[in-house]
């Protein structure tokens, strides 16, 4: 199939049925308790609100970039709806370029997934990371084994990089085992060349807390530490909170001595802030596996 531009790709903008909205919040991976909420939302006609939204997200589709949508003062809940609305197109943009529905639905379930993490942090439904998602939505980001890499111009050196993203895994899949870490590079390398040759990559970056030196220092045996040491950090920048939200899920800085101290990583997260520190980013960049090592 030729590929198409995104004009020729309609949204769902009418009412879906109970059948439709199964098939949606199943591909996105939504947990039963949000379910009831997306339906409600699927289940009427678009407003127009909803509708300006999709047309930005359909502005986008195909698109490199690496900053997250402008919230065009549209309410949360106008994006959320547009997002379920729009995560078909992302599907049928990808098959057009030979990807498939397995791998789009890897990635577009990361929406379920922040849809469960906003409620286990803020107790009801919504999704305050919605202008991050529609990263997603652009169809360049993937899952790919235990990482997620979007594909963006390298601002340092010109040509394209692959930017990854640590999603929060459950089971055999949470963790930052090596072994599953060079897996999914290598992933990467054979994946990005054959669905883009025409922007080839062989450098990854990865902006997060757990690139703080400071972590390597105080806990140099666990994986986390194994997974910097795959990269050289050109910078830090101050990220106080972010420790605190990926490690307990805690938006704001109050009430930490609330917080359970039961791993060597909480008390090291903890005991940086009760000793007056503060927590960075690490901004860094690694070289991707050759793709015969793949």
């Amino acid at each position: 199939m030729a590929p198409t531009g995104p004009d020729s790709l309609p949204a769902d903008n009418a009412a879906l049925d109970p059948g439709a909205i199964a098939r949606r919040v199943d591909l996105l991976g939504v947990e039963e308790a949000d379910k009831p909420a997306c339906g409600r939302l699927l289940s009427r006609p678009a407003a127009s609100e909803v509708r300006q939204a999709l047309e930005h997200l359909k502005r986008r589709l195909g698109s490199f970039t690496a900053k997250p949508v402008d919230d065009y003062g549209l309410a949360e809940e106008t994006w959320i709806e547009a997002i379920l609305r729009f995560a078909p197109l992302v599907v049928r943009w990808h098959t057009q370029r030979g990807i498939s529905q397995e791998d789009s639905a890897l990635i577009l379930a990361d929406i379920g997934r922040q849809m469960a993490i906003h409620r286990r942090v803020h107790g009801n439904f919504g999704l305050e990371t919605w202008a991050w998602l529609t990263l997603h939505l652009t169809g360049t980001m993937f899952q790919l084994g235990r990482l997620q890499y979007h594909l963006v111009p390298n601002e340092e050196h010109g040509g394209w990089a692959l930017d990854i993203h640590i999603p929060e895994l459950t089971g055999e899949q949470a963790g930052l085992a090596p072994e599953a870490v060079d897996a999914s590079l290598a992933l990467a390398r054979v994946f990005f060349a054959d669905h883009f040759p025409d922007k080839p990559v062989d450098t990854a970056t990865c902006s997060s807390w757990m690139l703080d030196p400071y972590l390597s220092r105080v806990l140099p045996q666990g994986n986390i530490a194994a997974f910097a040491s795959r990269f050289a950090v050109g910078h830090c920048t101050e990220a106080p909170e972010d420790a605190v939200y990926f490690t307990f899920r805690q938006r704001g800085m109050e009430g930490l001595e609330r917080l359970p101290r039961k791993t060597s990583l909480q008390r090291a997260v903890l005991d940086r802030i009760n000793d007056g520190g503060t927590w960075q980013l690490g901004h860094g960049h690694l070289r991707l596996p050759d793709q015969e090592q793949g």
